[in-house]
């Protein structure tokens, strides 16, 4: 007979509430009942006798066909499962948009998912990021492809990128794959050995069926093969269902023919019942839970438990229990299948934003532009547009080769049209690149040069160039650059180490002034005009023969200019003379520091005013005109008389600014 082993263990209805499949599983272990080492009566035999059965067929066809798939789906993910239990661990580990991520955070999950889970927990997720990253790293490698092909000419340079972030996903994906291969090579070796150990117990199994055995020994064989089984590891998830199928059939045919008494059959039925009952109230808690997800997880649980753990009722419960599982079962599924729906409109929702997206960058491959800043605010458009393609999530999988095919075809026009702009700039940019080609050549020639009073300017005018000739090619850029850089450093480093030479010379000659200043406060006029006048220039060569002061203390010429002035005005010079003595003397100080731009500007301020007194004379001119035509031209009168006097004064100022332009132009010549 079979022996209760518990009474007190079993659980009423309503203590099934809020038990989770780990706690029911416990109780059912705890619970399960054995056969006990006892005799059994042939009387009780015939009238105990249970057949094998299969699960009861539904009378509804269709919906017995729809429960079956539920039911066979699940047994799928089992076998799954207990082929390989890490894969249990998949379901905690969430499963991100990895559509939506950049490449750079793509490979940080990688490497955290490779470096802190089990090698098949994370089987789904890492080849979710392998598909996201490779789709995202060929569309960048076709549009750097483009960018070589557009840039260079040259048939024999092939192209080439190295992408550092590549590297790093390379890596990581290579020890994801190693780890799994050592995970793969060891589980199928206990795989083997496991499914050979079970069914070596089937094959024990059908043997104890043996008229000519002592029974009790049979049960203590039996037991020991039903913890042998319970131990015997995990098999090949193609294996499993058949296996234990056949295993479970074996037991109730061993059941049969033991011909258990009706009482022993009765309390063992019973005992599954309760069991089977606490499993379909934890269903039918599970029907109601929010995480839908979570609870269809926990189902696939208590389907094998029901089928691995519980052996079978009486058969007037038979079928109403399996019916009612399978009903809850089929309620779970299809909670699970409005899930998935909503899960689906979401994704049509994803499509719809990135047929937008893909609509948006067309028309941007056909909007021309003329200049290369508004091409760079087209590009970054298209950037934005790329970001939040990637960011829109997914979309339902069968058109999602289409949608990413038609995002690659809209950027790749996009490009073309881009490209074609730049061509008819490319010759432009050949012409910049000799230009700058010439100019570097040239620095080259003159950074050695120690003639830095003529060789300054043109440096000077060489860099003026440089900044007024347009952009050169990408490839040649930074190295034509830094060519010219390097010539025109070489030049001006010389040139401030000379200069650094001469402040040496200035400061000794400010000094000197400084003190000749104080010796030309003292000067004093004879009275003998040449003697004077002869005196003032010996004391204006001997000024200029002291040499150049630092440009900081050059204050000093104003001081020696205002003393000339003072002397100039003692002497009985003309008014000319004196103006074009102080001007030669201020162009000497101009012409010795070599400020070749406020020479110019002088020569510029003297045309003008020369062009200004001309006009002045002119007018003039034509007023005494009109006086003369009128009644009293014999007679003039004091205005004409003013009139004559001005015309005299302004061409005899025109003849000292004439005197100073020409004194100038002598300067340059020389």
């Amino acid at each position: 007979m079979l022996e209760e082993k518990n009474d007190n263990l079993s659980l009423h209805e309503n203590e099934t509430d809020g038990k989770t499949v780990n706690e029911l599983q416990e109780t059912i272990q705890s619970e399960t009942p054995i056969v006990a080492e006892t005799e059994i009566s042939d009387a009780a035999a015939e009238e105990n006798t249970v057949n094998p059965v299969s699960e009861p067929i539904l009378s509804n066809e269709v919906e017995a066909n729809e429960n079956q798939n539920v039911i066979d789906a699940i047994a799928d993910t089992n076998a799954e499962e207990s082929e390989d239990e890490t894969l249990k661990e998949r379901h905690d580990i969430p499963m991100l948009d990895y559509e939506a991520l950049p490449m750079d955070t793509l490979v940080e999950e990688l490497k955290d998912l490779v470096t802190n889970e089990k090698v098949m927990s994370v089987k789904e997720h890492v080849e979710e990021i392998r598909k996201a990253f490779l789709a995202k790293y060929n569309h960048l490698i076709e549009e750097k492809k483009e960018e070589f092909n557009q840039e260079n000419q040259d048939p024999n340079e092939e192209f080439q990128y190295h992408s550092p972030l590549k590297t790093k996903f390379d890596q990581y994906y290579t020890t994801y794959k190693d780890n799994k291969n050592t995970h793969f090579k060891s589980l199928q070796t206990n795989l083997k050995s496991n499914l050979e150990i079970r069914l070596a117990i089937v094959e024990e199994l059908k043997e104890l069926i043996n008229p000519q055995a002592n029974i009790k020994d049979t049960l203590k064989h039996f037991n020991e093969l039903r913890d042998r089984w319970k131990n015997a590891g995990s098999i090949p998830k193609d294996k499993y269902n058949h296996v234990w199928n056949n295993f479970h059939f074996h037991v109730e045919n061993f059941y049969d023919y033991l011909h258990l008494d009706r009482e022993a059959r009765d309390i063992d039925f019973k005992h599954n019942l309760e069991q089977k009952q606490k499993i379909i109230a934890r269903v039918e808690e599970l029907v109601n839970e929010a995480d839908i997800n979570k609870a269809f997880r926990e189902l696939q649980d208590l389907h094998r438990i029901w089928k691995e753990e519980i052996g079978p009722v009486s058969r007037e419960h038979r079928d109403a229990i399996w019916n009612q599982f399978s009903e809850l079962t089929k309620k779970m599924h299809d909670k699970r299948e409005v899930l998935f729906e909503n899960l689906r409109g979401t994704e049509l929702e994803n499509l719809n934003k990135k047929k937008e997206i893909i609509a948006a960058i067309e028309v941007l491959a056909t909007e021309k532009v003329n200049s290369h800043s508004q091409w760079l605010a087209q590009i970054e458009k298209v950037e934005a547009l790329r970001t939040a393609f990637f960011s829109a999530g997914k979309v339902p999988s069968d058109v999602n080769e289409d949608t990413w095919l038609a995002f690659k075809t809209a950027v790749r026009n996009f490009n073309t049209f881009k490209n074609s702009f730049y061509k008819d700039i490319k010759k432009d940019q050949n012409e910049n690149l000799n230009k700058k080609i010439a100019l570097v050549n040239k620095a080259k020639e003159l950074q050695e040069s120690v003639d830095f009073s003529a060789t300054t300017p043109i440096m000077k005018q060489i860099q003026e160039e440089w900044k007024q000739i347009g952009h050169v090619p990408r490839k040649y850029s930074d190295k034509i650059w830094n060519e010219f850089r390097e010539a025109c450093n070489h030049y001006f480093d010389k040139l401030k180490e000379q200069k650094n030479e001469e402040n040496v010379e200035e400061v000794e000659a400010f000094d000197k002034k400084k003190a000749y200043l104080e010796t030309l406060r003292e000067f004093q006029l004879t009275g003998d005009h040449k003697t004077d006048l002869d005196a003032i220039k010996l004391h204006i060569e001997t000024w200029k023969n002291l040499g150049k002061v630092p440009f900081p203390r050059r204050h000093i010429e104003g001081k020696f200019n205002k003393i000339l002035d003072a002397l100039f005005d003692k002497l009985s010079l003309s008014k000319k003379d004196t103006e074009m003595m102080r001007f030669a003397n201020r162009m000497d100080h101009l012409s010795e520091s070599n400020d070749t731009r406020k020479l110019d500007n002088e020569k510029i301020f003297l045309m003008r005013k020369i062009e200004e007194v001309q006009n002045e004379i002119f007018q003039l001119e034509n007023n005494i005109q009109f006086f003369t035509n009128t009644r009293n031209a014999k007679k003039e009168n004091s205005i004409v008389l003013e009139v004559r006097k001005n015309i005299a004064i302004h061409k005899e100022s025109l003849d000292v600014w004439k005197e100073k332009l020409k004194q100038l132009r002598n300067m340059n010549q020389e």
